[in-house]
């Protein structure tokens, strides 16, 4: 039995959802989310909670199961929250600017480069080697903090790079001479 599956999403006051065939709308103070579920996946709305229910003991449905939970459950949260990433740029000369609504990355690369948010996602510098990006979406916010580590992923010698906060860099040791 999915130890995550079984568990009811308990809907906080302000949100409303709205199950179709395999649609899931949910609107919050946020804003508003939809995705498509799996149409073996059987979602209850009762009271103030979701139920998620799998047909069958199949792989399959198993799998799906715990998975389809977490992203209503995700969902909700994000109407209500919201999600953020906060990234570190580490290196001499490292820095973002914002001008816009557009990030300037300079990262020790021949030229600048520029990222737009889409829409329903916002990109913050607080500093000029910190970078935050927010939005109601999990997955969209993760994809585009992703997009921009790797630009300049943290490299294992002098640990420079664009980094997650709180991020772990292994550390190598560098040639030694004869």
């Amino acid at each position: 039995m999915s130890r995550v599956g079984v568990k009811p999403i308990e809907i906080p006051s302000g949100v409303e959802v709205k199950h179709e065939g395999n649609t899931m709308t949910v609107k919050g103070p946020k804003g508003e989310l939809t995705k498509e579920l799996h149409h073996d996946i059987i979602v209850k709305i009762e009271d103030n909670t979701i139920v998620v229910e799998r047909p069958s003991n199949h792989k399959d449905h198993r799998a799906l199961h715990g998975t389809t939970r977490s992203v209503i459950n995700n969902m909700v949260e994000g109407v209500t929250k919201g999600y953020e990433k906060t990234l570190e740029l580490v290196g001499v000369g490292y820095r973002a600017q914002k001008s816009g609504n557009k990030v300037v990355l300079n990262v020790g690369l021949s030229h600048p480069v520029e990222f737009t948010p889409e829409d329903g996602l916002e990109i913050d510098v607080p500093e000029n080697t910190k970078v935050i990006v927010k939005g109601i979406d999990k997955e969209r916010v993760g994809a585009l903090a992703s997009n921009i580590r790797a630009v300049r992923k943290p490299e294992p010698y002098k640990g420079k790079g664009i980094r997650y906060q709180g991020e772990y860099v292994r550390r190598k040791e560098g040639k030694t001479g004869k």
